[in-house]
């Protein structure tokens, strides 16, 4: 099995072609973020992913932001999944990472839009994944848990980072929970976060051994069960990002810490992990 590892285009500013020409040389093999706005902008793209030979994941939130309006209707998020959906050609995305539905919503209510969401990447002829992110329908690991019983075949998209927050870190049971959803797994966004928030300042330093353990302890468990899906390419979006996030001076003037460098360290990390490094003769390896 291998891990695929796209740069994430959160946060990032500037010319495109310096983007996906700076993906390449630091060995991702392609690139996830939004669907740009106009034909000639993915055409754009299209065309520099086939240049520098990389793969795009598309991302999708349900909304116009990140965090959803909470008096958008079910109809208005399935409508602009829709019209999100139509804008694709022709960037022809490995799979879709959704941010769908809205955390204020019933579990029903939920299971709804999950399930108008991938009738319409079916009609689309594409792969949905459905991120856990909070202010969205899987902003917890109960209630993620609970919708996934009712469609047993939704793919997920864990960034565990955010159930770090609404659940003030995970304990004991919420892991037993990441277990019993791990074969949903189609994608992993890779940040670390703690039991205050979903980003800690720097991954590399000693103060979060822990968590950086942790985490990639829960990120085995969950290729494990992609490897006994018999999937033979794992994908993963190291995800340190702005917003909010970033470690800055006190006076909030000066960044203090090159959210590029981390997220090539996660991915350089992981790949390197022992899921990753099994040797021809182990009956795991593809």
């Amino acid at each position: 099995m291998k891990l695929q590892c796209y740069k994430s285009m959160w946060g990032l500013s500037g010319d495109l072609d310096h983007i996906v020409k700076t993906a390449k040389e630091q060995g991702y093999e392609g690139i996830e973020g939004p669907i740009p706005e106009t034909v000639s902008q993915r055409q754009y793209l299209s065309q520099l992913l086939k240049d520098y030979d990389l793969f795009y994941i598309a991302e999708i939130a349900t909304t116009e932001t990140y965090v959803p309006d909470r008096s958008i209707s079910l109809k208005g998020h399935i409508e602009y999944l829709k019209e999100k959906l139509d804008h694709l050609t022709p960037l022809n995305p490995q799979f879709i990472t959704c941010l769908g539905g809205c955390d204020a919503w019933s579990t029903m209510q939920s299971v709804d839009f999950f399930s108008h969401a991938i009738g319409l990447a079916d009609d689309h002829d594409l792969i949905i994944s459905f991120e856990t992110h909070r202010g969205r329908s899987l902003f917890n690991p109960w209630k993620t848990l609970s919708i996934v019983n009712h469609i047993p075949s939704i793919k997920l998209t864990f960034d565990l980072s955010h159930w770090d927050v609404v659940c003030e870190g995970l304990q004991t049971t919420e892991e037993e929970i990441i277990q019993k959803l791990a074969s949903n797994t189609h994608h992993i966004h890779g940040r670390v976060g703690y039991d205050q928030g979903p980003q800690v300042s720097d991954p590399r330093i000693g103060i979060y051994q822990q968590e950086l353990e942790r985490y990639a302890t829960w990120w085995q468990w969950l290729w494990h069960a992609q490897r006994q899906q018999d999937y033979k390419v794992v994908t993963m979006t190291p995800e340190f990002g702005v917003d909010g996030y970033q470690y800055r001076s006190c006076d909030g003037n000066k960044t203090l810490v090159d959210l590029d460098e981390i997220n090539l360290y996660m991915a350089n990390y992981c790949r390197q992990l022992e899921t990753f490094k099994l040797s021809k003769q182990s009956k795991y390896a593809i």
